[in-house]
């Protein structure tokens, strides 16, 4: 029956777009209301293809980044421009965007687990385990997954792994490209950190300026560009390269529209 028809991973697609509307509206004030949410490039989303499309992004707070994404994401392809405004176009959302995230994280209470099945694609870390660091073998059944991801629709990933700033990109990222070849959308983020405790369930501060820009997918030989080069472009593409530190603060978000200003006309020209 439609009523409950699946996808690639057996969620009940009825059940997950609930999820969506009732989170969405629990979480629309977070970004336009209690805070101000900027975005740019908003453009660039309605042009995409609806499926094999990998967002990767840098990395503040474990939910709320996403949340914003999904917000952005939605509204764009309901023709809002730059805009969150009207929360009506969540009422149809679209039901193929993922988000890859840690297991360990996905399984730590009920409210990840219900914010897993509305889209994430969980995988275990083979860095870190309990706050430990460790060096173990990717599993090639995370890497299918993701894969099983993007054949169905769009995946947003955060290359480092981590929501500390500046911290290197994962080779595994690439190498996904190179396995996949989607098409490569940089989204960069700031604010979320000043705005949200670490898991981005519960506001810290209110009033602040939070930014999302979305920028035009990358250009990448899929067949030839070595993974080094790769990483270098996503690096910089998202504002990570670790030249940037010169001209970012290490905590890696503006208190001002002035400041974002002054960022953004850095970016354009660099």
């Amino acid at each position: 029956m439609t009523l409950f028809k699946r996808n690639p991973f057996g969620h009940i697609l009825f059940l997950k777009k609930w999820l969506i509307r009732i989170f969405g509206l629990i979480s629309h004030q977070r970004y336009r209301g209690f805070n101000d949410l900027r975005i740019e490039g908003s453009q660039y989303i309605r042009d995409l293809p609806p499926n094999k499309v990998l967002f990767v992004s840098n990395h503040q707070t474990y939910f709320a980044d996403v949340a914003a994404m999904m917000h952005v994401f939605n509204a764009s392809l309901k023709n809002r421009v730059d805009s969150i405004k009207n929360i009506g176009y969540i009422w149809n959302p679209k039901l193929n965007i993922y988000y890859v995230a840690a297991a360990e994280t996905m399984k730590s209470g009920i409210l990840p687990k219900i914010f897993a099945y509305a889209g994430s694609v969980s995988i275990d870390r083979t860095w870190r385990a309990s706050g430990q660091e460790v060096n173990r073998q990717v599993k090639m059944s995370d890497i299918k997954n993701i894969g099983i991801a993007l054949e169905d629709g769009w995946v947003i990933t955060f290359p480092q792994g981590t929501t500390k700033p500046f911290k290197p990109i994962r080779r595994g990222t690439a190498h996904i490209i190179k396995t996949y070849r989607p098409l490569v959308v940089p989204i960069v983020i700031d604010g979320f950190r000043r705005s949200f405790d670490k898991k981005g369930l519960f506001t810290k501060k209110r009033g602040i300026l939070q930014s999302m820009v979305i920028k035009p997918p990358l250009e990448i030989d899929y067949e030839n560009e070595p993974v080094e080069s790769i990483i270098e472009k996503i690096e910089f593409a998202i504002e990570q390269h670790p030249s940037f530190l010169k001209v970012v603060p290490i905590d890696d978000y503006v208190k001002s529209e002035e400041e974002l200003n002054k960022k953004r006309d850095f970016w354009k020209s660099y």
